[in-house]
């Protein structure tokens, strides 16, 4: 069944910074960032199809072959925070996907990260094409993202200009 979705980037749940998290520059490691991050992808890919269920039944996974992580505001412990996603781009073995982490409350942007995921064949070890009805939710959600401006803050590139 395909999942209708919004014209709109997806929203998280409220997620809480851990304690434990915080660096000692007193604010939130930026490995933690990414655990945000990645917590919101897997809620937000269940709607996809694309959960641990799918890996046990299908054997095959989503893989992360490349992000980039701007860190925007820093986040303190106790802050609720959630992200959103908008799918940029896919194709029969990956989808490009923008993500941008806010302030549940206060609504100002703290990270913004845009990634690569493959689609991987787990017996294999290879990318592999998504099965017919995951590519039928990725394309329904290409559908409703093709009216969002493509956000200003991706395909970035580091680079120190001379």
């Amino acid at each position: 069944m395909t999942v209708e979705w919004e014209h709109e980037p997806i929203k998280s749940k409220v997620m809480i910074v851990q304690e434990d998290w915080i660096d000692y520059n007193g604010h939130l490691n930026m490995a933690y960032y990414n655990v945000l991050f990645d917590k919101a992808v897997d809620e937000i890919f269940l709607g996809l199809g694309l959960g641990a269920d799918y890996v046990k039944t299908r054997n095959a996974s989503f893989f992360t072959a490349e992000t980039h992580v701007c860190y925007l505001r820093e986040l303190s412990a106790g802050m609720p925070v959630r992200a959103t996603l908008q799918l940029i781009d896919f194709d029969h073995k990956r989808a490009h996907f923008y993500q941008e982490l806010w302030h549940a409350e206060e609504n100002w942007l703290s990270a913004t990260m845009e990634q690569l995921s493959l689609h991987v064949d787990m017996s294999a070890r290879k990318v592999a094409d998504w099965p017919q009805d995951v590519f039928q939710n990725l394309s329904a959600l290409a559908k409703a993202h093709e009216s969002l401006l493509r956000p200003a803050r991706s395909g970035r590139r580091i680079e120190i200009r001379k």
